[in-house]
């Protein structure tokens, strides 16, 4: 097809039909569920997904891609063209549904910010992404693993993902520098809340801020008295590194701390949560 892709956009559009098919088989719905595809493209994907039995609707930046959308007919289909991130999603999504499941092949610059949009504006929610190998690795680390992190922290803390597939930079015209994977993040419901998760992602980020120093060093101004008493417990100690504490061992230190500390110090965000 003559068609300029532009690399500011991030648009590398997947060919590979036996991975478009794993793509919309990972996700089951049913008639009140709606799906949201952010940035269809070509709309190689999205011809599979008008196949199922919900709502499919499409946010798509590039109105030169209506050419190609326009000629999927389903009365199940709309497509929004305007920039996903600056949407008001409680505009275009109806309270009629039951879950969302948000699908799209995300380039690795705002894949954060999508999340982050999704988790503040919606309820109910799966999320199926493509994204870079090494960031989905990142993604997915666990406690242990040197490229576990912050976002690590934060996605695990609010979802389980799982790995669907890995994908070839092969299957993508233009061919782009790396490999993909795709991976899904079912969002908790019953996880075990930070009784202050505003305490708990500062805490999460503070530990992290430089990787190679200890919980010691980068928590200094925390009751590390308390801290330490919390790790003993699973055999660690404040000469301990971020990368070494589960999800969980941060969700109790930051209970603990919450339990002592004076509300009035509690001022760090407002209720918006931000992974960097």
């Amino acid at each position: 097809m003559n068609f300029e892709y532009k690399k500011s956009l991030g648009q590398n559009f997947l060919k590979d039909e036996s991975i478009i098919n794993i793509i919309s088989n990972s996700i089951s719905t049913k008639q009140n569920d709606l799906i949201v595809e952010i940035g269809p493209g070509q709309g190689a994907l999205t011809k599979k997904l008008v196949n199922k039995n919900c709502d499919i609707l499409c946010f798509e930046i590039d109105k030169r891609l209506e050419k190609y959308l326009s000629n999927i007919n389903s009365n199940k289909l709309k497509v929004v063209y305007e920039d996903f991130l600056k949407v008001k999603l409680n505009n275009y999504i109806s309270k009629k549904y039951n879950r969302i499941f948000f699908v799209g092949n995300l380039p690795y610059y705002i894949t954060t910010a999508i999340i982050n949009k999704i988790i503040n504006e919606s309820t109910s929610y799966e999320i199926v992404i493509m994204i870079q190998k090494e960031v989905a690795d990142r993604y997915m680390a666990k406690c242990g693993n040197k490229i576990y992190g912050s976002i690590s922290v934060f996605l695990q803390y609010n979802f389980d993902i799982k790995k669907v597939c890995d994908v070839s930079k092969k299957c993508f015209i233009p061919v782009p520098k790396v490999d993909s994977k795709v991976i899904k993040l079912i969002k908790k419901e019953n996880k075990k809340l930070a009784d202050n998760e505003e305490l708990f992602y500062k805490l999460v980020k503070d530990s992290f801020k430089q990787k190679r120093k200890t919980i010691k060093n980068n928590l200094k101004n925390y009751n590390l008295e308390l801290i330490e008493k919390e790790l003993l417990k699973y055999n660690k100690s404040l000469n301990s590194r971020a990368e070494e504490i589960s999800v969980e061992e941060f969700v109790n230190i930051s209970n603990i701390l919450n339990s002592q500390w004076n509300c009035e110090f509690l001022f760090f965000y407002n209720c918006r949560w931000i992974l960097f």
